[in-house]
This record gives C-alpha cells, structure tokens and sequence, in this order.
C-alpha cells in the first residue's frame, strides 16, 4: 500500500506547539487569553492578525522544523511498515519564507530529510504540496493518508481512506471513510485494519 504521511500534526504535536509557543507570543503581544481552544491556526486560536502569525512563524518557524521531536514511536511504525512492504511518502505544505531563505542556507527539502534521517523516520519520497493534497494524492497514487487538517481529511476521504491524527480542531470530521487514531500505534491498527478490508 502507498501511504501519504503529513508532518505538522501527525509526525509533530503542532497542536501543543500551538498552544505553548502561542501562548507565549500571545502574551508578550498583549493578547493574554486564548480566544478559540479548537481552531486550527494560531491565527484562530488568538485571534491575532495575518502580520502578528506572520511575526510568530518567523520568529518560530526555524526551530520546529529543525528541532520538534516527533511523536512517539513515529519511528518504530513508519519503519515497520517499510519491512511489510508499504511505501511512505511524505506531504507537506510546509514552505520557506523569503526571510526563512535570508537565515539558513539549506533548503526546506534538506531540512525535512535530515530531521525525518535524525529521527529514524523511514520515508521512500518528499512531496511539497499546496494546502489542498487532493491532486497530489492522485496524481501519486496515494491509496491511504494521514492527516490532521480538516480541510484536507474532509477532502481526501471522497477517494480514499484517511487516517485522522485527532486534534481539538478535527474533532468534528467524521465518515465511513475517516478512522480517527490517538497514537501511532493506534494508526498501525488502523492500516492493518483497513488494509484486511481492501
């Protein structure tokens, strides 16, 4: 089976990275309270503006991606399923800023590659895709996915079964074709799971 894995909420808790880093820059903004728990940006969760999440993820940015940890046994799984024969290919939107450019020298690609290999991440192939995975999942012939936005969970499950990395913000996607998991344990059930249904 070819797997889409996403980064940011399901190889990441970008939920609690959210909640702790916004909390902060919140705080030293003058904006104390978190205003929406279940929204999906900080934009949502603080209600600040485009040029104040602009200002968090240029000062933030550089450290999750090189330095997060990933989410407990993310390893173990994506390298038990490459033994079982699965392909992992990693989607993300992730992106580098013009300021990101400006301050280090690697590409994102390299970035994400040497985080995934410092990790133990096995992956077989990097995809940069738009905020809508939809047609790279076509296009590459994805047959499962792992994804934490709603936006993309809703989408995707017209075609294909998605795991769904629960989040307070995805709570409310639900469907025959949507599998909520709370561990990357749990996801290794659900694709044996669904994989003995096909």
């Amino acid at each position: 089976m070819r797997i889409g894995v996403d980064i940011d909420g399901v190889l990441t808790d970008l939920e609690q990275f959210q909640l702790d880093y916004g909390s902060k820059f919140a705080y030293e903004i003058g904006k104390k309270e978190i205003i929406n728990v279940d929204g999906y940006e900080i934009k949502d969760i603080f209600n600040i503006s485009n040029e104040e999440y602009d200002v968090f993820w240029d000062k933030y940015f550089l450290d999750y991606v090189i330095n997060e940890k990933p989410r407990k046994f993310a390893n173990e799984i994506t390298n038990n399923l490459h033994k079982e024969g699965h392909e992992i290919y990693i989607i993300t939107a992730r992106y580098f800023t013009e300021n990101d450019k400006k301050r280090v020298d690697s590409s994102i690609n390299d970035i994400i590659s040497n985080w995934l290999n410092k990790n133990n991440i096995y992956y077989d192939k990097i995809i940069f895709s738009p905020e809508d995975k939809s047609e790279i999942c076509i296009n590459n012939k994805i047959e499962l996915m792992i994804e934490d936005s709603p936006y993309n969970i809703n989408s995707l499950s017209k075609d294909i079964p998605v795991i769904c990395y629960n989040a307070v913000y995805n709570k409310n996607c639900e469907g025959t074709n949507i599998y909520k998991c709370y561990s990357w344990y749990d996801i290794y059930a659900k694709i044996k799971h669904i994989n003995n249904k096909e």
